[in-house]
């Protein structure tokens, strides 16, 4: 029996280690077609095709935080696009800004849809990359669009979302999402507040949608940001760091990815 349970210690150890940290990272600038705007392209060297993420930005745009995170998928092996979904560098540092940033973007779907499809293609074109197997991950803003995008069918086998908006004015339906769905939310939040989980569980369960929901009690909205709480003292919002929820929330990514 000790052995057994020691078995199962060193496998969970295993899986939760990066395939190849530490990888030298290539990086590129992308000019996406059709005037759509330009990403970031960050691979690291593959002998074998492997998963891919596309990767969505807060309300603030395609800041540093953004691409670090995408760096940080290459860094594990995965081939990632940090995609500009305002179109060229539009970067906000106070929340005016960000909200109309925001909203112009909504304000064109299918400017939006066509700036993410434009992105997968780029990701679906790389050697090192299976095609089969491109994830998205959108933080905030960026949560809200990737969880859009799969309800709209998008061909993609997972979206996980960070602290992002759960509602949608276009429910799943079933078999309408192809993919698995990863949520993690700070059960303080009150930009996603229960009630909005509540029926966003309800959502994917009636969709028949395989869902894995991290909700972290006591933490605000932006958790995965170390700048958020610099920032919600700054313009007096209720964003704040967590460090335990941002770590966890990785790792489960990570486990997701994989």
């Amino acid at each position: 029996m000790k052995h057994a349970l020691w078995a199962i210690s060193l496998s969970l150890l295993l899986s939760a280690l990066p395939l190849s940290a530490g990888a030298a990272v290539k990086e590129r600038q992308i000019v996406l077609p059709d005037n759509l705007g330009t990403a970031v392209l960050y691979s690291a060297k593959s002998k074998k095709a492997g998963p891919a993420v596309i990767v969505v930005h807060e309300w603030w745009g395609l800041n540093d935080y953004a691409r670090d995170r995408a760096r940080q998928l290459a860094e594990q092996g995965y081939s990632a696009i940090a995609v500009d979904m305002y179109g060229t560098g539009k970067i906000a540092t106070h929340p005016q800004d960000a909200n109309a940033f925001m909203e112009a973007a909504f304000a064109e779907p299918e400017k939006m849809n066509a700036r993410f499809a434009a992105a997968q293609a780029v990701l679906a074109a790389e050697r090192n990359v299976d095609s089969s197997r491109i994830y998205a991950v959108g933080y905030c803003f960026g949560g809200a669009v990737v969880l859009n995008q799969a309800r709209q069918g998008a061909d993609l086998a997972g979206v996980a979302s960070f602290h992002g908006s759960l509602g949608s004015a276009s429910p799943a339906t079933v078999g309408g999402i192809k993919g698995r769905v990863l949520v993690a939310t700070g059960g303080a939040d009150p930009m996603v507040p229960a009630q909005q989980v509540g029926q966003f569980v309800t959502e994917m369960s009636s969709a028949g949608v395989e869902l894995e929901l991290l909700s972290f009690p006591g933490v605000l909205h932006g958790f995965t940001n170390p700048e958020a709480t610099k920032l919600g003292e700054l313009h007096d919002m209720p964003l704040g760091y967590d460090e335990d929820a941002d770590r966890s929330s990785w790792q489960a990514l990570l486990r997701f990815i994989r």
